[in-house]
């Protein structure tokens, strides 16, 4: 858990000053932070912003990129934003969990059917505009939007074309009791092991199967040891466009204006790197020999759907009618106009 602490700092004359003497100390520089390497979507998202800020601001604000958690890993960051130590990130979903859980339906696998829904229940529904009040109340975090990160398949030794097939397959997945519920009912016999030691598990037949982004089948090679990748699209855990409120709430509206209309380009500009990277990774998956299953979700959804309707009642009351919300009102925006 992050351990919260009350922002101030002690000079040696005794004066007791507000962490909002961090911006009169680092005024011409915004730190942002991001916890995955050089190279994806994540850095291209973060150098459009650079180069916005620069063009924006003539030099005046300038944009220091921390990949890679070069500054300190996810829960560090977030302690240093809460304290108002440093400036900005590229965050993962770690502050839902802490300050927002029962608003937080993002991590429930089998819930959204794409992004344009998860964006929807982000920005646009009251459990959204809760989760973000709650990030501020408790996190001291101003949300600016949430940037795609490409949803989770499966891969498998043997063939899957519907639930059924799931019956008995050993499935590595990772210690989040949400997801091994899910799966369960889906009924597969989950393996919790660490990422580093599931390759050779299946390479034993320890494990049959796993889910992650088309990223980890890619960079581990794991065509030498599975033949399929199953479209099971049953989650996306976003990015997110975060800003310490100490520091945010000592710029001008016009500086916050024009910082909110940059996050905006340089998420959409990400979004759209994250897909062609993720066409990318598919294309390269089958040359070298994996076969991919487009399964049609529905029927998985379904059989998943007494345990999401139980994670789900741990949330909020009003989680569930704006799960509906987002859903409908995406799929709306995406029929054919008459």
């Amino acid at each position: 858990m992050i351990v919260r602490m009350i922002p101030v700092l002690v000079f040696a004359s005794g004066m007791v000053m507000s962490v909002l003497a961090t911006r009169n100390a680092h005024a011409d520089v915004i730190e942002i932070h991001n916890t995955m390497s050089p190279g994806g979507a994540e850095e291209a998202a973060l150098q459009r912003f650079q180069s916005i800020v620069n063009d924006e601001f003539s030099g005046r604000l300038s944009v220091a990129i921390y990949l890679d958690g070069e500054r300190g890993d996810e829960a560090d960051v977030l302690e240093k934003l809460h304290l108002g130590q440093t400036q900005m990130a590229l965050t993962g979903g770690m502050f839902m969990g802490e300050y927002a859980a029962e608003f937080d339906a993002v991590s429930v696998p089998f819930v959204f059917p794409d992004w344009p829904a998860v964006e929807h229940y982000i920005t646009q529904t009251d459990s959204g505009a809760a989760l973000q009040a709650a990030a501020r109340e408790h996190g001291n975090l101003v949300y600016l939007g949430p940037q795609m990160r490409a949803f989770r398949h499966m891969t498998s030794a043997v063939p899957i074309s519907s639930p059924d097939d799931l019956d008995g397959l050993l499935m590595r997945l990772p210690n989040i009791p949400t997801w091994i519920d899910v799966w369960e009912t889906l009924g597969v016999q989950p393996v919790i092991m660490p990422a580093p030691e599931f390759v050779e598990a299946m390479r034993t037949g320890e494990v049959q199967a796993h889910e992650n982004s088309l990223a980890s089948p890619y960079t581990r090679k794991l065509w030498e040891v599975q033949d399929y990748v199953i479209t099971t699209a049953h989650v996306s855990f976003p990015w997110h466009w975060v800003a310490s409120a100490a520091w945010w709430e000592t710029l001008t509206n016009e500086e916050q204006m024009i910082l909110t209309q940059a996050v905006e380009q340089a998420r959409q500009h990400g979004i759209a790197t994250e897909m062609e990277t993720d066409q990318a990774y598919r294309e390269a998956l089958i040359d070298r020999g994996m076969t991919f299953i487009d399964v049609e979700q529905a029927p998985f959804r379904e059989k998943a759907a007494p345990a999401v309707e139980q994670a789900l009642t741990k949330k909020s009351a009003q989680v569930a009618r704006d799960i509906e919300i987002a859903i409908s009102a995406t799929r709306s925006s995406l029929q054919p106009q008459q």
